[in-house]
C-alpha cells in the first residue's frame, strides 16, 4: 500500500470508529468509538462491540458476539456466535474459538451453540484452539499453540495439548516466581504482590482485578526475554 493509498483509507468517515474500505460492516450492530476494523474484516449484523478495540486483518465477528472494550484481536481470527469477551482481552493471531462441541455436516445445532466467556485481561497465544463451553479466567495466558478444553483459572498460565496449567502469570504477562514464607509472589515487571488466597485462586494484593493499570504501570519498560534472564 502506497502513502496515498494509506492516508486516503484512514480519511474521516463520519464514524466515531474506523473501519478499511475493504472491511464489511452489517447492520444492525453496534461498535464503540475509538475502534478500529482493518483489511478484509466482516462484522456481522447484531455484534456488540466496545470501545478502543483493534481487529486486525481476516477477523470474522458473528451474530450475536459480545465484545467489551479495549480488546485487541490479532490476524486471522473468528469468534462465532456463543463467544463473550470482556474488556481488556488480547487474542493472539491465527487462534480458533469454536462454538459446538460435537459438531456434524448433517446435524443442525444452531440453537445449541454453546457459550465460551473470556473474561478481562486474558491473553490467548497465535494458534492456540479454545475448545467451546468453557470460561477463560482473567488475566489468565494461554501459550501459543495450546488446546484448551477445559475452565482455566484467574491467573492462570497453561500449555501444551491438552493445555495444563504451569504456574501462574501477573497482569504484566510475566510468569510469577515461587511464593515467599508468607506466600508472596512478586511480579519482576510491575512489582505488585500475588498470593493464593485459597488454593487454585490467585489474587493480586495491591490492585482490585476490576480496575486498570495505573497509566505509569501501563507501559512495558523491558523485554520479555530481558526480564527472564534477571
Amino acid at each position: 500500500m502506497t502513502k496515498k493509498e494509506l492516508t486516503d483509507c484512514l480519511k474521516p468517515q463520519n464514524k466515531e470508529y474506523f473501519v478499511h474500505e475493504s472491511a464489511y460492516v452489517d447492520q444492525p450492530c453496534e461498535i464503540g468509538s475509538g475502534t478500529k476494523i482493518w483489511h478484509f474484516c466482516h462484522i456481522m449484523k447484531n455484534a456488540k462491540i466496545g470501545r478502543n478495540c483493534i481487529f486486525g486483518q481476516n477477523v470474522n465477528v458473528a451474530s450475536g458476539v459480545v465484545i467489551g472494550n479495549n480488546v485487541k484481536v490479532q490476524n486471522n481470527v473468528s469468534i462465532y456466535t456463543g463467544v463473550i469477551i470482556e474488556d481488556d482481552v488480547f487474542l493472539g493471531p491465527s487462534c480458533v474459538l469454536t462454538n459446538v462441541t460435537n459438531p456434524r455436516s448433517q446435524i443442525v445445532r444452531h440453537d445449541l451453540y454453546e457459550n465460551t466467556v473470556f473474561r478481562r485481561g486474558a491473553t490467548v497465544g497465535a494458534n492456540s484452539t479454545i475448545v467451546c463451553g468453557i470460561e477463560i479466567g482473567r488475566y489468565s495466558f494461554i501459550a501459543a499453540g495450546a488446546v484448551v478444553t477445559k475452565d482455566v483459572p484467574d491467573y492462570a498460565l497453561v500449555m501444551g495439548v491438552p493445555a495444563q496449567q504451569v504456574g501462574w502469570i501477573s497482569r504484566h504477562g510475566i510468569p510469577l516466581p515461587k511464593p515467599d514464607a508468607e506466600g508472596i509472589m512478586i511480579c519482576p515487571e510491575g512489582g505488585y504482590r500475588y498470593k493464593e488466597v485459597e488454593p487454585g485462586v490467585l489474587r493480586c494484593l495491591d490492585l482490585d482485578e476490576d480496575a486498570c493499570l495505573p497509566p505509569e504501570k501501563a507501559i512495558g519498560k523491558a523485554s520479555y526475554t530481558d526480564i527472564k534472564g534477571k
